[in-house]
């Protein structure tokens, strides 16, 4: 395939505080963003097209790369009737296909992110409920839950089992890679879309994933696509998902009523998801959560039950271990504490206590005054005050290969935290007369 080339670049007014995508794509929500070196460009194939995006405080700004033979998925009506359209040169019909896209792609990034809710909103009934959500939050404002393609999300999360986000994001790559259709190369690199259910049920699927590094995993995600591809119904997986948060282009409709358990919809999504190879409960949750909008579903792994036994007072009497009682016990009190969206606030205060956010947190400041009293000799005092903030933050970059570092780490790409610190200082002077004795 040739060189793709983006359309120009559009923006979309919103604010940080509505959406950050550096924070809300670095969560462990989603894979397969990849962020452009030296760059705050992120980019992603989603749904046959390669997006691109940046932002400032007040625009998210994005361009796209559709194939010429890939239709848009779904598209709006179009505006102009059949024999009118017929009726117009090769130039036209290209021009109006490119806006169509344009104007899809922009649907399609107003759904994935999930930007019919208002954020700001959100976060403060949360934190008018939960002193700790109060507490973080300020630091951590802009995290949207994505809405994924349901597909991509489980065998997402059937990767992230014993595993870390980095590694996570590696698998799904050389998922994409090796099973994935080809969208467009640029700049040297190829993207590809994420593979279907069918594409990952050839025999020797199971085989080659595990020569790819994939482990026990490669024997779950193989089973679960003949299952999902042979066993089921075409789009099953979207019939389980919350009619408030319905596929892109379709219509919302009610969820049902909310119980200390969750919605019925959500309690039969997750119990149909458990049937799966390499599904517990914790998957069968971040599906729920991130691929078929159940913001209800609140998935609990070690991580998630240090942070309720650290601040929600959990880990005493009868819940001392992670055990399914406790499971389920403590997903219901975040569901009494925040409502049909717990899965949406308990996502914040996982990405609070993730180690690659963990700068915003260590910001200190130090003041220091030094007075200086000097006699004159006409009686009087010289009274110099100095005064001195310094404020340091610990923040991480990549190593470059001019420091004097450790070979291997620079080889490994590691980050090095530094320590920023600004040092302000303010200088008075004053006089008096001394007070004879």
């Amino acid at each position: 395939m040739s060189t793709a080339c983006f359309s120009e670049w559009r923006k979309l007014p919103v604010s940080l505080s509505e959406l950050c995508i550096n924070t809300t794509l670095r969560c462990g929500q989603s894979f397969r963003w990849q962020k452009l070196p030296d760059d705050d460009e992120w980019r992603c194939v989603l749904r046959g097209r390669i997006i691109s995006l940046k932002q400032d405080p007040t625009h998210l700004y994005y361009r796209y790369y559709s194939p010429p033979s890939t239709a848009p998925l779904p598209t709006p009506p179009a505006s102009t009737s059949p024999s009118r359209a017929a009726s117009k040169s090769a130039n036209d019909d290209s021009e109006s296909q490119s806006e169509t896209a344009s104007d899809d792609t922009l649907a399609l990034i107003k759904h994935y992110f999930n930007l019919s809710s208002e954020l700001t909103r959100l976060y403060s009934e949360w934190s008018s409920l939960d002193p700790n959500f109060k507490k973080k939050a300020p630091q951590f404002t802009g995290i949207r839950i994505l809405r994924q393609d349901a597909w991509e999300a489980l065998v997402s999360f059937i990767c992230s089992s014993n595993n870390n986000i980095s590694r996570i994001s590696q698998m799904v790559e050389k998922l994409c890679i090796n099973y994935g259709p080809l969208i467009g190369t640029i700049g040297g690199r190829a993207y590809h879309d994420f593979p279907s259910p069918q594409a990952l049920t050839g025999k020797d699927v199971e085989s080659r994933l595990r020569g790819l590094g994939f482990g026990y995993r490669a024997k779950y995600i193989y089973n679960t696509a003949v299952m999902v591809a042979n066993e089921r119904e075409e789009g099953w997986l979207d019939t389980l998902r919350n009619p408030e948060s319905p596929a892109f282009g379709m219509e919302p409709a009610h969820g049902g009523e909310m119980r200390p358990e969750g919605r019925e919809g959500y309690r039969v999504a997750h119990e149909q998801l458990l049937a799966l190879q390499g599904v517990g409960p914790k998957v069968a949750d971040c599906v729920c959560l991130m691929g078929l909008g159940w913001g209800e579903a609140v998935p609990v792994d070690t991580h998630v039950w240090q942070i309720a036994q650290r601040d929600y007072k959990f880990g005493r009497g009868a819940h001392k271990t992670l055990n399914k009682a406790t499971y389920d016990a403590v997903g219901n009190h975040f569901r009494k504490l925040w409502g049909k969206e717990a899965g949406w606030a308990h996502s914040v205060l996982f990405t609070a206590d993730l180690k690659t956010f963990s700068e915003r947190l260590t910001t200190s400041k130090k003041v220091k005054v030094d007075v200086d009293v000097k006699k004159e000799e006409d009686g009087e005092e010289d009274v110099e005050i100095k005064t001195t903030v310094t404020t340091a933050v610990a923040s991480k970059r990549k190593i470059k290969e001019e420091e004097d570092i450790d070979e291997g780490e620079a080889k490994k790409g590691k980050d090095k935290v530094v320590v920023q610190a600004a040092e302000t200082t303010h200088t008075r002077r004053a006089s008096k007369r001394l007070r004879k004795q």
